[in-house]
């Protein structure tokens, strides 16, 4: 059974599923709404047990999973939503032993899912021009994760460039989370390998067009695709089965490519457009058959 500690970031949930975080420091008090309870109170008590605090409130005591720990930890930057962590690793192929560059460090949350891809085996650095951004993502790693061996966080403007390690081995994947992506595409094709993944996560339709144009010009990224996710929870009640009044939907475009051999797709959008005149052309054809 795994036990509350002192120094461990946890969450509060009453009834209404609403969760408050704290950071557990013995002799310390915790106050809400003027109900009270001590923190010695919380710790060596096991995960997912009931705390009661003073006057008679009740609450749930949880170690926050990660996308609840992402939304209620201390921010500089924005974060992404749990839903767009979700799937960033997945459409960039992280990979258990993969080494990836990542920019900007922002919070810290792409950064955390990142490193839970790659594994103990597996290297991220990550760019981050801004000092107060740095700190205030390591403090949030650092209290989720413990120290982490396999993270170089380095103080450096990514539009001006990526510096390989020593090693001088380039990078399996390239992770971007910051307003003008397509500025960084021509250092991606410098530093990614043949066959590499580049993924870059922009919120507004100006950004992205500028970013998949920066893509085509470069030569060496094909099979481009742009998505965004929609995220809709329902309510079930016994009978009463409905959508949620609320739900998260857009915050953002996802942008994938691969680092290829040019050739095959130059012109791309030419040959696309192209392609899908001849796919039209079929669908009319085989509906009037």
């Amino acid at each position: 059974m795994s036990y509350f500690q002192s120094g461990e970031r946890i969450h509060l949930v009453d009834k209404k599923g609403r969760q408050y975080a704290l950071t557990l420091k013995a002799g310390d008090l915790y106050q809400l709404s003027g109900h009270k309870i001590a923190h010695d109170d919380l710790i060596g008590k096991p995960d997912g047990s009931l705390a009661s605090l003073s006057g008679n409130k009740t609450m749930l005591a949880l170690r926050p999973t990660f996308g609840d720990y992402v939304l209620k930890m201390p921010r500089g930057a924005q974060v992404l939503y749990p839903k767009d962590l979700a799937l960033i690793p997945m459409w960039a192929d992280v990979y258990p032993g993969a080494r990836v560059f990542e920019a900007g460090t922002g919070s810290g949350a792409l950064t955390m899912a990142l490193l839970r891809a790659v594994g103990p085996r597996g290297l991220v650095v990550t760019y981050e021009a801004r000092e107060d951004f740095s700190q205030t993502a390591m403090t949030n790693i650092e209290r989720y994760m413990g120290p982490v061996s396999n993270l170089i966080p380095l103080r450096r403007n990514v539009y001006e460039g990526i510096s390989l390690l020593d090693d001088g081995l380039p990078f399996d994947r390239l992770v971007l989370d910051l307003p003008e992506p397509w500025q960084v595409v021509p250092h991606a094709a410098q530093v990614l390998r043949s066959g590499g993944m580049y993924l870059s996560f922009v919120p507004t339709v100006p950004q992205v067009v500028q970013t998949v144009e920066a893509l085509e010009r470069a030569t060496v990224f094909g099979m481009v695709e742009t998505f965004e996710t929609l995220l809709r929870t329902w309510s079930i009640q016994g009978r009463s089965i409905r959508p949620d009044h609320r739900m998260v939907a857009h915050s953002g475009f996802i942008t994938v490519a691969r680092k290829i051999e040019p050739g095959l797709w130059s012109g791309a959008h030419v040959l696309q457009s192209a392609d899908e005149a001849a796919d039209i052309h079929e669908e009319r054809e085989d509906f009037t058959r």
